[in-house]
């Protein structure tokens, strides 16, 4: 059954307003940082920048979670399902404000082209959403598989002495396993081919670009 229009047009609202807040920057996370307590390392240029750059694409994977969540909640029709998904947006956030912290600990910019991957992904999930519950929470399982994939590597790429950066990832590491455990509960369908090889190419491109931009 369709959304009806005022539905829809409320949606479209809230998800402009998150959209402002997620690239406006300055989230306020509810779960305490994993780096808090933990001393800023001595690092040299190479490993400083080795950090930043790391710590700047998984800030953008954080923006394009933001976008791929909130388009699918604002086109599902399951209300289940919906909270589901602003339940995840939400810690989705706090991982956004922890990564944004640790780049302004190492003296390090976001992505510029954020808005970018912010639109892109807000439009995938919308179009899964309206192709169908089982087929949105697909998108978020293997989303969340390929994110845990990509975080395993920064870990062993990280400098061993960032300890803050390293606390960051493995603790967003544990939570995008459990989001994509919550959606395949909640009766994600498997992608079929070619989607899983178009998101990975599409990861690839955008960890390339937002490592240096």
């Amino acid at each position: 059954m369709p959304l009806p229009l005022d539905g829809l047009v409320d949606r479209f609202l809230c998800g402009l307003d998150n959209a402002l807040a997620t690239l406006s920057g300055g989230p306020v996370a509810r779960q305490l940082d994993p780096a808090a307590g933990i001393p800023e390392a001595t690092l040299n240029k190479a490993e400083r920048d080795a950090s930043a750059g790391l710590m700047r694409v998984n800030h953008t994977g954080e923006i394009c979670a933001q976008g791929l969540y909130l388009g699918q909640a604002a086109f599902t029709r399951e209300p289940a399902i919906r909270t589901h998904l602003m339940s995840a947006a939400r810690e989705e956030a706090d991982h956004l404000a922890w990564c944004e912290a640790r780049l302004r600990a190492l003296d390090a910019r976001p992505s510029l082209l954020n808005p970018l991957w912010y639109t892109g992904s807000y439009i995938l999930g919308a179009l899964s959403a309206l192709a169908g519950e089982a087929l949105s929470l697909g998108f978020v399982s293997e989303t969340e598989r390929q994110v845990e994939a990509h975080l395993g590597e920064h870990l062993r790429k990280l400098p061993a002495t960032d300890a803050a950066s390293r606390a960051v990832v493995a603790r967003m590491r544990e939570d995008e396993a459990r989001h994509g455990a919550e959606a395949r509960a909640a009766g994600a369908q498997e992608l079929p081919w070619p989607w899983p090889d178009l998101m990975h190419a599409s990861a690839e491109l955008m960890k390339a670009v937002a490592y240096r931009i």
